[in-house]
């Protein structure tokens, strides 16, 4: 592929797939918040993607997919390189885990400035300490010019676990977008199915991927418990799950077992989702492990007060007394109490929803995000031997 020398440069973003979930969101927002004149976009997924961001297409965004198989599939190494050889990008950034093979591959085909990403953890390696993975990170590290994670905590564990170079890793917080996450300008929205919602109702909210390292049971299970409790406060409780994911099923069954489905609603994928946080009164996330999390910010940004739970960067985004109530994992006792105070004391959910909206305004702003990414991919791309390159990290 000819490229004009006066085209803005291309960066290739490597991720699992492309549908609804935070760090897809986060991925979208960054794009359209780069500069247009000095970066353009590819997105190669190495499943497939969904109509859910489509829309991006129309910032000239060519989205690929490698339609790679479940378990082995040895194939797909060849459809990336040859997908890599014809785009001939500037830059590949690559994501997680299941990325970061794509980094030898770039290597490969090419491809001098390479940026790899962590934005959190999957159920196969929670704490990021199997051997394997540990392994295969720091055969991979001398590949890359410069690592991103998305929180301190997860910056600390590529310096200290995987070794990589405290000048080659920056800490770049998630952005939100406070305009189209705003707090509701009247009565909440009446969502949901015929009788959901009433005069009242006090809607416990969660949004995100239902895969095992969310851990909805463990809300499910705490909402359970809340209702069949006789405080008459808690007969006032909705709760609204919104996305997709192989546990979706199984909170539907939860619901349905204890004579509750009635009073819950998990619509799967949506693409309202400001509309949908706008309709709820306290936002929770039970997730196992966390990187930045996008759905906590986007909460936030809406007026709304979290309860969640105390791993990886939620503990930097959610401060205990302050903007909400942070829980150990797997407690739905725990969650459960923290929830009945919002339900009991409106007045603090509203405290601690205003502040919330303030922190994100003051410290999660999209342009300071692209700013970041930015200046990487400027220090990356601009220097004579990109892996040798260091950087000063942009502002957390």
């Amino acid at each position: 592929m000819t490229v004009s020398l006066d085209q803005p440069r291309l960066v290739v973003h490597l991720v699992q797939q492309l549908d609804v979930g935070g760090m897809e969101n986060g991925l979208v927002n960054l794009i359209r918040h780069m500069p247009a004149d000095r970066y353009r976009h590819a997105i190669v997924c190495l499943k497939d993607y969904t109509t859910y961001h489509a829309h991006i297409k129309s910032r000239g965004v060519e989205i690929i997919s490698l339609n790679k198989r479940e378990g082995k599939d040895f194939g797909h190494y060849l459809r990336m390189f040859r997908t890599l050889r014809a785009l001939q990008p500037d830059l590949i950034h690559t994501r997680n885990l299941n990325g970061i093979e794509g980094q030898l591959v770039a290597a490969l085909a090419g491809i001098k400035c390479r940026v790899h990403g962590e934005h959190g953890r999957d159920m196969s390696d929670l704490h990021g300490k199997r051997l394997k993975y540990r392994l295969l990170r720091r055969l991979l590290r001398p590949l890359i010019g410069h690592f991103i994670a998305v929180s301190s905590d997860l910056e600390e564990w590529l310096i200290d676990s995987v070794g990589a170079e405290p000048g080659r890793v920056s800490h770049i917080s998630n952005g939100v977008d406070s305009v189209q996450f705003h707090p509701r300008l009247g009565p909440p929205a009446a969502v949901g199915p015929a009788g959901f919602m009433h005069d009242n109702a006090f809607v416990i909210g969660s949004v995100g991927r239902m895969d095992e390292v969310k851990d909805y049971p463990t809300l499910v299970e705490a909402f359970l418990r809340l209702i069949a409790s006789p405080h008459p406060a808690h007969q006032r409780m909705r709760l609204l799950i919104v996305g997709d994911g192989p546990q979706r099923a199984h909170c539907l069954d939860m619901l349905q077992r204890a004579g509750a489905a009635h009073r819950a609603w998990l619509p799967g994928e949506r693409s309202d989702i400001a509309q949908l946080l706008r309709a709820m009164d306290l936002f929770v996330l039970p997730s196992l492990a966390e990187g930045s999390s996008n759905t906590i910010l986007e909460a936030m940004a809406t007026g709304l007060p979290v309860v969640a739970t105390a791993v990886g960067g939620n503990p930097v985004l959610v401060h205990p007394g302050f903007t909400g109530i942070l829980v150990p994992p797997r407690t739905p006792d725990l969650m459960a109490a923290a929830i009945a105070d919002y339900c009991r004391i409106p007045e603090m959910g509203a405290r601690h929803g205003t502040r919330a909206r303030s922190q994100v305004i003051a410290r999660h702003s999209l342009p300071e995000m692209a700013r970041s990414y930015t200046a990487v991919y400027d220090a990356l791309a601009g220097a004579a031997s990109p892996c040798e390159a260091s950087l000063r990290a942009p502002p957390a």
